[in-house]
């Protein structure tokens, strides 16, 4: 225990508290069971550790922060390590990396719902990867837990991160129907264009602070390491299937907005139909690809999606360098930053997206216009490199600010 907390100290200690998101006000810390999910990369354990530092004292025993990649976890069990915890005094136990616990099972959802059961004057926050939430143990476990999902940074928080410009959210509504008041408080403090072109290259993983030069290699380690050991380790996906997927991933990179021929693509990967399918979904889970329909009801296990979107922008930048079309780049920024909040839909035949089943967005850039919805009630154009609202015609970056 004594080395644990050795660690403990050192990790916290190494904590910056300079810049916290807003997700930390959102979370209700004081449940029994917290479980935070996302993307790697995108800051759910700098989150947790600033919450402790904020809440406890450097050296208080009563919290224990600990990681279960570590060597430690070869031999203890999630369950002895909270009875040894709690015995001395432990008040808030948090196991990062929870789906790294003996990889390929499931046993930390069993164990988590015990330590729930044996200890109820016991807090327990856990992290993890997106996929958890396909596999993520029984019933009854999901009851008990408040779960989080954490996304990487709006284009708003970014500006807060990278140049201190600090602006409230906004909802979805409050754009549409005040953009002008929205557009006069950004363009009072920056040129919103500008930076919203430097968001879309990078700006999404906060680990850019960490250095711009590594940015875009980091960003491929997180893709190749959710495709080489967690996709085998939480979906049992075969090994010897990494490759196919590896090179799924590139081809949709480069091809983006994929429109999808599930038949095609089994036939040039040489794997079955229905696996294709299922890689999708695993890789839309795993926050590489956001996966749209034209109807929700059609999200079947084996429905094909309509089109194949990367998760978000800098994705493409890092997987396809020197192939990004701006068109792609927006559309996959509209659905990223809309996505958090809202449901959206391929449009089809008229728009690019349908948003919550009412609401009708085209994207594009200066020229764009409302010949493909015209007539359309509640429709809108989103453009880039367009200076201000004009009626129905909004500045895209105002998107980047619904989360």
């Amino acid at each position: 225990m004594d080395a644990l907390f050795r660690k403990h100290d050192r990790l916290l200690a190494n904590t910056s508290m300079n810049i916290i998101r807003e997700k930390m006000d959102q979370i209700h810390w004081n449940a029994q069971i917290v479980s935070i999910m996302g993307p790697k990369g995108v800051g759910k354990s700098t989150l947790i550790k600033q919450h402790i530092k904020q809440n406890y004292k450097p050296g208080d025993r009563r919290v224990l922060y600990c990681s279960a990649d570590t060597v430690d976890f070869s031999t203890r069990t999630l369950v002895g390590l909270a009875e040894e915890f709690h015995v001395n005094g432990g008040e808030l136990l948090v196991i990062d990396e929870i789906h790294k616990y003996k990889p390929g099972t499931m046993d930390w959802s069993r164990e988590v719902k015990e330590i729930y059961e044996l200890f109820p004057s016991l807090k327990l926050i856990v992290s993890g990867s997106s996929l958890l939430q396909l596999r993520e143990g029984d019933a009854d476990l999901s009851r008990r837990a408040i779960k989080y999902t954490m996304p990487g940074l709006s284009f708003r928080e970014a500006l807060k991160f990278y140049h201190g410009l600090d602006f409230p959210k906004w909802t979805l509504e409050d754009i549409l129907s005040c953009p002008y008041e929205l557009w006069e408080m950004v363009t009072s403090k920056c040129k919103p264009v500008v930076l919203f072109k430097e968001y879309l290259e990078k700006g999404y993983y906060p680990f850019l602070l960490e250095g711009k030069d590594e940015y875009y290699t980091r960003i491929e380690q997180v893709v190749n390491y959710i495709i080489e050991t967690e996709l085998p380790q939480i979906c049992n996906v075969d090994v010897s299937n990494i490759r196919k997927i590896q090179a799924l991933v590139k081809l949709i990179a480069e091809e983006v907005p994929f429109e999808l021929n599930a038949n095609k693509l089994a036939g040039s990967l040489e794997i079955g139909r229905d696996t294709v399918v299922e890689y999708l979904k695993y890789l839309g889970d795993a926050k590489v690809f956001n996966l749209l329909y034209s109807d929700k009801k059609k999200m079947g296990k084996l429905s094909k999606p309509d089109k194949v979107y990367m998760e978000n922008p800098n994705l493409l930048h890092a997987l396809a360098p020197g192939k990004v079309d701006i068109g792609t780049a927006r559309e996959c920024f509209a659905i990223n930053s809309l996505a958090e909040c809202h449901h959206v839909e391929y449009g089809k035949t008229q728009g690019d997206f349908k948003i919550d089943n009412r609401y009708t967005f085209e994207i594009g850039g200066r020229s764009k216009d409302f010949s493909q919805i015209a007539g359309l009630k509640d429709s809108y154009v989103f453009a880039d490199d367009w200076d201000m609202p004009d009626g129905a015609k909004l500045p895209l970056w105002m998107l980047g600010f619904v989360y």
